[in-house]
């Protein structure tokens, strides 16, 4: 009876942790990456209509929705700096706190909600600065602030925002156990709703850890057999069947835990552990043979997956129960040898991280044009043994930590490409002092040759000419220099008439001179109008003349001014910028070394846990032939003395 005690009280330890490790995982919050990416873009909300008024606010949004989010906020302050976005100042305030929230920076958000709070912004930007108050006491610890702060929201949030909110509510019931609130919060969501699916997990997973049983199972169980439309609605699907499944184990209920883990896909990313927890449900039933049916598909797959390794003690379990001790004992053999494998390969890939070179590699094969909230691992490195990073790379605060480090080689590059264009800015300016100083001469000179103050006279004299001929009305004056030609004959013709004798002929070129004199004064008379008219006009053209010749000088005389300390303004701009970015340059690189020392230390530490737990693995294997060595000897000694 005692041959396998430990054998056989192991699985429920072990079947414990791993349900305690799935419930963890699970409420964790699944939805918190989607809920946060749907803090930000509803920030990013346009206005009613659609229309963007500012182009320096559509700017922003242009590179925002090209996932640049460093340069959407850099340059939407910029534009706030100078004012250029009166007609978005609101949304702008809001956009910019969101995406200093999804960078982590909660002090200069809630500054920014707050500010917007009472400066009595609209209700709608109101409502969303509300909003993310809660959000941001609810990161702090603060339920009872963030519950207020949710409670002063007036109407609907816009898009998926309102989701979110739902959602952030509810954990707040949950928080303090008020699991009915949360679940009448959640059914306001919908069954349609893509988020009610997490919540309502998240909701369930709460439950079991409560004590709730019977309700937990009770949402796990809808969900896990609800139609999926894509992957990510079966994955999730999935997971609930494989909560589900754990938590009927830990409860001894073998039957409704194999019918939940059957449902589990055997190629999705949780089959693994399905496989191995089905394979429990028929060891907890005394059924060690069809134990073995999923535990040997279990061990043909990845060796560095805890299921996998679990599942090699479980096999040799499985075999001495149903009294096959040899294959028991070679399964155990096995299993150590394995252990030993995996813990040489962890070792080597722990060297390698220490190196430098998992970081290296990562940055490497996920490149990324600027650091972002949202940025996903999605290659992985070729190191020996990659398999072991999967668990790795998959935790929250390795996830968290690798973006900080990989912000930081974005600002350390973004600070080395600024201290190179400080370099070009300072040719540029060196060029345009140049310039200046080379052409400031030949301006100068120009300028003394133009006598403004004699132009005006002359402007004055014509302006006093004209008004004489209007108030005169002497059009002659405005004669071209045809008809004056045509004047001069005329007046020629009157002097040799009037000194030639009457006669015929005298008298009949005098009516021609006449006749032809009054066509003459006819035109002009006729012609003196449209002739004043233009004379005005070009009057008013020497005017803007005369005007813009004097602003050019005054411009001049302000730039002989001006002009020097402009160039010296910027020349102290970019002295004072170029000792900053030195200053910085190495504290980013020294905040880079540390940060990648935290996050070499937070893969190293995971890797050690996986030693650790391939320790006890190989204790237990240990323990296990042990005792199937000392049974033998037992069973020996049996025999002999019925011989004897």
């Amino acid at each position: 009876m005692g041959r396998f005690e430990l054998s056989a009280l192991q699985p429920r330890r072990l079947l414990g942790c791993l349900a305690l490790a799935s419930l963890a995982l699970a409420a964790a919050g699944l939805a918190a990456p989607a809920a946060l990416a749907a803090d930000v873009k509803a920030a990013a909300t346009r206005p009613a209509g659609g229309v963007i008024q500012d182009p320096h606010y559509g700017d922003t949004l242009f590179h925002f929705y090209q996932s640049k989010y460093f340069t959407s906020i850099t340059s939407l302050m910029v534009s706030q700096h100078f004012e250029r976005v009166p007609q978005h100042a609101d949304e702008a305030e809001v956009l910019r706190g969101g995406l200093m929230l999804s960078y982590g920076l909660h002090r200069e958000a809630g500054e920014i909600f707050a500010r917007l709070i009472e400066q009595g912004a609209p209700p709608p930007v109101r409502d969303r600065a509300w909003y993310y108050l809660a959000k941001i006491r609810y990161q702090r610890g603060e339920p009872a602030e963030a519950e207020a702060a949710l409670a002063h929201i007036e109407g609907a949030l816009p898009g998926e925002l309102q989701e979110d909110r739902v959602l952030l509510q509810a954990n707040l019931l949950m928080a303090r156990d008020d699991h009915a609130g949360a679940a009448a919060v959640l059914a306001a969501l919908g069954e349609a709703s893509e988020a009610s699916r997490y919540a309502r997990f998240n909701l369930a997973v709460a439950r079991v850890r409560a004590g709730e049983g019977a309700a937990g199972r009770t949402l796990l169980e809808r969900l896990g057999t609800a139609p999926a439309a894509d992957e990510e609605q079966r994955s999730l699907r999935d997971k609930a069947n494989l909560a589900l499944g754990f938590a009927a184990l830990r409860e001894e209920r073998a039957a409704d835990a194999s019918t939940a883990l059957q449902r589990v896909r055997l190629n999705s990313l949780h089959a693994n552990k399905a496989l191995l927890g089905f394979g429990w449900t028929a060891a907890v039933r005394k059924q060690p043979r069809e134990a073995l049916v999923p535990w040997s598909e279990l061990v043909q797959r990845d060796p560095s997956d805890p299921a996998v390794l679990e599942a090699r003690i479980a096999i040799a379990h499985a075999h001495a129960e149903i009294g096959a001790l040899g294959q028991a004992l070679q399964g155990y053999e096995q299993a150590l040898a394995a252990y030993e494998r995996e813990a040489q390969a962890l070792d080597d890939s722990i060297t390698a991280i220490r190196s430098g070179r998992l970081l290296e590699a990562l940055a490497q094969k996920n490149p990324g044009s600027e650091m972002g909230w949202f940025w996903q691992i999605r290659e992985l490195p070729d190191l020996p043994h990659p398999a072991h990073l999967t668990q790795v790379l998959a935790e929250h605060e390795f996830q968290e930590a690798f973006k900080n480090y990989r912000d930081l080689l974005f600002l350390g590059r973004n600070l080395a490409h600024w201290a190179d264009n400080l370099g070009t800015f300072g040719d540029m300016l060196a060029n345009r002092r140049q310039a200046y100083a080379e052409r400031l001469p030949q301006v100068r000179q120009r300028a003394q040759g133009l006598d403004l103050g004699s132009l005006a006279q002359r402007r004055d004299a014509a302006a006093a000419e004209l008004e004489r001929v209007q108030s005169q009305a002497d059009a002659a004056a405005l004669a071209s220099p045809r008809e004056r030609e045509w004047l001069a004959l005329v007046q020629q013709g009157k002097a040799t008439l009037a000194a030639t004798p009457e006669s015929p002929a005298a008298a009949q070129a005098r009516e021609r001179l006449r006749l032809a004199s009054g066509a003459l004064t006819w035109q002009l008379a006729t012609a003196f109008p449209d002739r004043v008219w233009e004379a005005k006009k070009s009057l008013r053209t020497i005017d803007q003349a005369l005007a813009q010749a004097r602003e050019r000088d005054a411009a001049l005389q302000r730039a002989q001014q001006d002009e020097p300390m402009r160039l010296e303004g910027f020349g102290g701009r970019i002295t004072g910028l170029d000792q900053r970015i030195k200053v910085l340059i190495p504290r980013v690189a020294a905040l880079t070394g540390e940060q990648q020392v935290a996050v070499q230390d937070i893969a190293v530490a995971a890797l050690e846990r996986q030693k650790e737990r391939l320790a006890l693995y190989a204790g237990q294997a240990r323990y296990a032939m042990a005792q199937l060595y000392d049974h033998a000897t037992v069973a020996r000694k049996e025999d002999r003395a019925r011989q004897d």
